[in-house]
């Protein structure tokens, strides 16, 4: 007996040990995928160029077919999502032509040093019409008012600035619209990413003044009148709002203090450029205006020079104080002319990528100025080196003055974005947000990290303004949380948000 219970009791403490091992080892029941109350049948994309799957500063096949809403349109594909078309490219060489002449360039690639031209002929030829309908209608280079703006897609216009050679491969006819032709499909949801042009146009001509702001009340009016539009089909759709430029490589690359003096070609001119500089800068001093002083070190990188639009003009007292020290009056005004509003650059500003071509090359242009008022060619070269002897112009700088008003229309900008999506009950993307973090410290994605360093950090293409394919993904996986917290939908906790490993980036230029 004593046996037999003995025996009784050890199987009850297996029994037990079997319970508790199975209540530990219980599974959560996996969650399902499903759209929620968003509707993807019918999924239209309309933006510029960072919804058309620009990259390497060109659109081709490639990039197009890891383009953003493409991305998102796999993923919706799961959950009752429809087709995806797109106005292909030709081919992954890039650039466009327009009656056999080339009127965009071939995309970048890496050639082991850094971003060079694809060696070949752009082959997509604009007056090829596509037919349509077409899924995506983001148009690179489109500001927000160009999406309401009939004959936008006509080639007519093309040379007249009034239309878009992206937009005419695949308008429905030449006097529609971009909105016009996304509410003929009567989408059932939209992506909105529209408004980065409208402030980055500025920005990558530095704020010269060729490519202005979008104000602020025209940008809201015809936000609104896209948003109204769309909202009249019940579809359901996802905004974005505008990053702030200064988060893309394209203006964090280049410093504001590239002159090394280790440099051969410039460390031995620094004695006689600062003697140069001399009459000048006591000329400053006597002004009362010993910022605007240029001194280049022996031991430390150097700023460039700069033109300052925002600096008061004090071309006439420093003509008449260069004077009184003794240069000639022609030597007087043309150094007053040229430094009038000129200081070297600070930590405030910012470069353009593009300025890295330019500094310390000869301006051309005032080079053969100073030659034609009957200044020696040898001292009209001295006087023309872009950076060093001759104030960078304001195209290749971003002043703290124009980085104020981009800063203020974005901002602007993203409260009326903001505004229509709490109003509409729209999700909503805060891209500013994201690239701000990309750049301040990078983004994680699974076993990836994406920064905002050109090249290297994985985010940012060749341009230095545009997405690598893997960059586009990580973008694309938070349209999908915000479609999951706006909707309900589960592309999230169902784990079928986007391995951003399986997208490259960057592209072979053996890639044709």
């Amino acid at each position: 007996m004593k046996i037999k219970y003995i025996l009784l009791f050890f199987l009850l403490i297996g029994l037990y040990a079997c319970e508790s091992d199975d209540q530990g080892d219980v599974v959560e029941p996996e969650v399902e995928l499903t759209a929620g109350t968003a509707d993807f049948s019918r999924f239209i994309s309309l933006g510029n160029s960072l919804t058309a799957g620009y990259t390497d500063n060109a659109l081709f096949m490639a990039s197009q077919q890891n383009s953003l809403p493409n991305i998102m349109a796999r993923q919706f594909a799961l959950v009752g999502g429809g087709s995806f078309t797109q106005p292909m490219t030709n081919d992954n060489i890039g650039g466009l032509t327009l009656g056999g002449n080339v009127i965009a360039p071939p995309r970048l690639y890496f050639d082991g040093a850094g971003p060079a031209l694809l060696p070949a002929v752009p082959t997509t030829e604009v007056s090829n019409i596509l037919s349509g309908p077409f899924n995506n209608l983001s148009v690179p280079g489109a500001k927000s008012f160009h999406l309401l703006a009939n004959g936008y897609g006509n080639i007519a216009n093309i040379q007249l600035g009034l239309a878009n050679p992206y937009f005419v491969r695949m308008a429905s006819s030449p006097d529609a619209s971009v909105i016009e032709d996304a509410l003929a499909q009567a989408p059932t949801f939209f992506s909105l990413w529209i408004g980065n042009n409208d402030v980055l146009g500025y920005a990558t001509t530095g704020g010269d003044g060729s490519n202005p702001i979008t104000d602020q009340a025209t940008f809201s009016t015809v936000y609104t009148t896209i948003a109204g539009a769309l909202a009249q089909t019940g579809a359901k759709g996802v905004l974005a709002n505008i990053p702030d430029v200064a988060s893309a490589p394209f203006f964090t690359t280049v410093p504001y203090n590239p002159l090394d003096p280790s440099n051969p070609a410039f460390g031995p001119q620094i004695s006689a450029l600062n003697a140069a500089y001399a009459p000048l800068n006591a000329a400053f001093d006597f002004l009362g205006m010993p910022e605007r002083k240029v001194q280049f070190s022996p031991t430390a990188a150097s700023p460039i020079v700069i033109h300052d639009e925002s600096l008061p003009n004090i071309a006439v007292q420093l003509a008449q104080v260069l004077q009184g020290g003794g240069l000639d009056p022609l030597t007087a005004q043309l150094l007053a002319a040229q430094y009038g509003q000129s200081r070297q650059a600070t930590e405030d500003d910012l470069m353009l990528l593009t300025s890295s071509s330019v500094i310390a090359t000869l301006n051309q242009d005032y080079f053969n100025f100073l030659v034609g008022l009957g200044v020696p060619p040898a001292t009209a070269g001295q006087l023309a080196v872009n950076g060093i002897t001759f104030p960078m112009e304001d195209r290749w700088v971003l002043l703290p003055s124009e980085l104020d008003e981009i800063k203020i229309a974005t901002e602007g900008y993203n409260s009326v974005i903001s505004s229509i999506a709490s109003g509409g009950g729209y999700a909503l993307v805060d891209s500013n947000a994201l690239l701000t973090e990309l750049n301040s410290g990078g983004l994680s994605s699974g076993d990836f990290t994406l920064t905002s360093d050109l090249v290297l950090g994985g985010a940012f293409s060749l341009d230095g303004v545009h997405l690598t394919a893997r960059g586009y993904a990580l973008i694309a996986n938070e349209f999908l949380k915000a479609i999951d917290a706006a909707y309900g939908s589960t592309f999230e906790d169902s784990g079928n948000l986007i391995d951003i490993g399986d997208y490259p980036t960057n592209y072979s230029p053996l890639l044709n």
